[in-house]
């Protein structure tokens, strides 16, 4: 896979939901904060977005789609100014199939998605991407407008499997936001999104993904993408804010966490599986960039899991 497809791999979607949204005349809806990603797509008719910290309200008409990653408290409205019903509580009374209607008539349909995460490497997504991630532009939305199309015709006229349907192209339309998102990047932003658009670092990037546990050396990455040693690390740390081995390092602790978490292999079958010779030289590195052993990090994990799986319980704060 790409370097992009691996960090999607391990963002773990425990969640999803979706939803028709249907509003008319004068209206006014507000979310409170949240976790994971939010996706709003307009395909009908238009309205206003205030995002909680994002100075200026965005207009909104049909075609734009949106993601919302930073889980911030917002607002969709005919006019901001109106006062807000709130839109969790209005939801909470339907069944997930219904459309969602808002004050009278159908001046503006649209379709939101909710993507909650598991796991703890969200973070390698969500930190790149700034509040408001809006893709407006003709040439852009014209990627978008088939699922937008699907997604409508099967939340209008239901039939059996639409559900997984709508799920499907959701998805879709998120990888599709995030490389239009890539494409449109602001110049001077640093991350290893950004990267993924120069095809050189982009290639070392894949390299690396690809054979994690591979004794790589800046001279070996260099050699990959025809670049000397000099020039590669320069651009490198450049674009993505981190050496290229500590970038390898912290791809490999990502791995460990998920592996840690989800695979049920012995802690020295992920040492080996990303690259160390013996477990106490990968729980060194480890507990070097977390703060605490491999088992450590996997109990406190369960504990965590189980205190907020655990129904009228309330986490003690010395834990």
């Amino acid at each position: 896979m790409d370097p992009l497809s691996d960090v999607l791999s391990l963002l773990r979607i425990r969640n999803y939901a979706s939803r028709g949204s249907e509003a008319g005349g004068n209206w006014s809806i507000r979310f409170g904060p949240s976790h994971g990603i939010k996706f709003l797509a307009v395909i009908a008719g238009g309205g206003w977005l205030s995002v909680e910290g994002v100075k200026d309200p965005i207009s909104v008409s049909g075609g734009n789609c949106l993601l919302l990653p930073s889980g911030r408290p917002f607002q969709a409205a005919s006019d901001l100014c109106l006062p807000a019903v709130d839109g969790t509580q209005l939801l909470g009374a339907l069944n997930s199939s219904e459309i969602a209607r808002f004050s009278q008539g159908s001046d503006c349909f649209g379709v939101a998605g909710h993507f909650e995460l598991a796991g703890e490497n969200a973070d390698l997504l969500l930190s790149m991407l700034p509040p408001i991630v809006h893709i407006q532009k003709e040439s852009d939305r014209q990627v978008l407008r088939w699922c937008l199309e699907r997604m409508r015709e099967e939340l209008r006229d239901p039939q059996p499997g639409a559900s997984l349907v709508a799920q499907q192209l959701a998805g879709m339309m998120l990888v599709q936001i995030l490389r239009t998102f890539l494409a449109n990047r602001e110049q001077g932003r640093v991350g290893w999104l950004f990267a993924l658009a120069d095809e050189k670092i982009s290639l070392s990037m894949q390299a690396m993904h690809r054979e994690p546990a591979r004794r790589w050396t800046v001279t070996m990455l260099a050699k990959q993408v025809g670049m000397s040693r000099t020039s590669f690390a320069v651009r490198f740390k450049e674009l993505v804010g981190t050496a290229p081995i500590d970038y390898l390092t912290r791809w490999r602790m990502s791995l460990a966490k998920d592996r840690i978490l989800y695979s049920g292999d012995a802690i020295g079958a992920i040492a080996e599986q990303i690259g160390y010779e013996s477990e106490s030289a990968f729980s060194t590195a480890f507990r070097r960039l977390m703060g605490c052993s491999p088992r450590r990090y996997a109990s406190s994990w369960k504990e965590k899991s189980a205190a907020l799986c655990a129904p009228d319980t309330i986490p003690s704060r010395d834990k």
